[in-house]
């Protein structure tokens, strides 16, 4: 099991979620972060701290957002570690009000 990092977070890229990951399974690139499956120790500590409520334990992805758990599988190991806070892309905060958050 794994949790995954779904579209809520593209365009936003807020980083709450990897300052509470005891470990470094949060990789991202330009738009958004991913969640590399292989490091994810499923602890969940990410989940509450999403402000855009983008990230799923992958047995609870609704069935519109399936193809999540393969992007992040494909696209994490092949980015760079996030591992620090920073600031969100310029516009997620519009980003966050357009989503209803």
């Amino acid at each position: 099991m794994t949790f995954v990092v779904t579209g809520n977070c593209k365009g936003c890229r807020f980083t709450d979620c990897v300052a509470v990951c005891p470990v470094e399974c949060f990789h991202g690139d330009g738009e958004m972060l991913y969640i590399d499956p292989d490091e994810c120790i499923d602890c969940g500590a990410c989940v509450p701290e999403c402000p855009v409520e983008a990230i799923y334990d992958e047995t609870e992805l609704p069935d519109d957002m399936k193809e999540w758990l393969q992007v992040n599988a494909e696209k994490a190991p092949n980015l760079p570690v996030v591992n620090e806070t920073t600031d969100p892309l310029p516009g997620a905060d519009d980003r966050k009000k357009e989503l209803g958050f």
